[in-house]
């Protein structure tokens, strides 16, 4: 689940041309928590954090989550 999380929001970024500093800034979430999500340090980004990327983003989080890397996702990547 991490790694389909962190390749939406590359998804978005590139999509947007928005890089992660931005990110940072348009969500208000410290740029070391944006960049632990990135590099894998943050095992488990918790959903207020997604959304708070999301507003920043300017989409919803079911805009987010609607995506095919999410429907592919194996139990045993959900784990």
């Amino acid at each position: 689940m991490r790694e389909a999380v962190i390749r939406r929001f590359l998804e978005i970024l590139e999509e947007k041309k928005i890089t992660v500093n931005k990110l940072a800034n348009l969500s208000g979430v410290a740029p070391s928590t944006v960049k632990n999500i990135f590099n894998g340090t943050s095992r488990n980004p918790g959903i207020v954090t997604i959304k708070l990327l999301c507003d920043g983003l300017g989409i919803t989080v079911t805009e987010f989550f609607n995506s095919p890397i999410f429907e592919k996702l194996e139990i045993e990547e959900i784990e």
